[in-house]
C-alpha cells in the first residue's frame, strides 16, 4: 500500500476529489494549513519603506491510501491534470504504507483498504 499526500492550493480540490474519487475506494483526509514552497511565499508592500509581507499561504493536504498497483497510476494522473508549469501548483509525497487495520471489522492490509 502507499500513502499519497498533495499539498495544494484550496482552489484545486475539487478536481483532486474528482480524480481520487476514481482511484481510491478509501476515502480521502483534508487539512486546511499555511506554507509555502520554492516560491517562499508573496510579499505585499504597503509603504516605500515597508518590506514585511505575507510570508506563508494558504494550502490544502489531502491524503488517501491506494493499492501498490494503483500509486503509479494514481499519481500521473495528478501531475497531468493539476500542473500548470506555474509556482503553487504542489508536491505530491508518496510513502510506504506497511499495514493498515480496519478498527469495525480488524481486517488488515489491501481489505482495511
Amino acid at each position: 500500500m502507499k500513502a499519497i499526500e498533495l499539498i495544494i492550493n484550496g482552489d484545486k480540490l475539487d478536481r483532486v476529489m474528482q480524480l481520487l474519487s476514481t482511484f481510491s475506494k478509501s476515502g480521502i483526509f483534508v487539512a486546511q494549513g499555511f506554507g509555502y514552497g520554492h516560491q517562499h511565499g508573496f510579499k505585499q508592500v504597503y509603504t516605500r519603506d515597508d518590506d514585511r509581507g505575507v510570508k506563508i499561504l494558504p494550502k490544502v493536504s489531502v491524503r488517501t491510501v491506494v493499492e501498490d498497483a494503483l500509486a503509479e497510476q494514481v499519481v500521473d494522473t495528478l501531475v497531468a491534470e493539476l500542473g500548470s508549469a506555474s509556482f503553487g501548483d504542489g508536491k505530491i509525497f508518496i510513502t510506504d504504507v506497511i499495514d493498515a487495520v480496519r478498527v469495525r471489522t480488524g481486517e488488515h492490509g489491501d481489505e482495511a483498504l
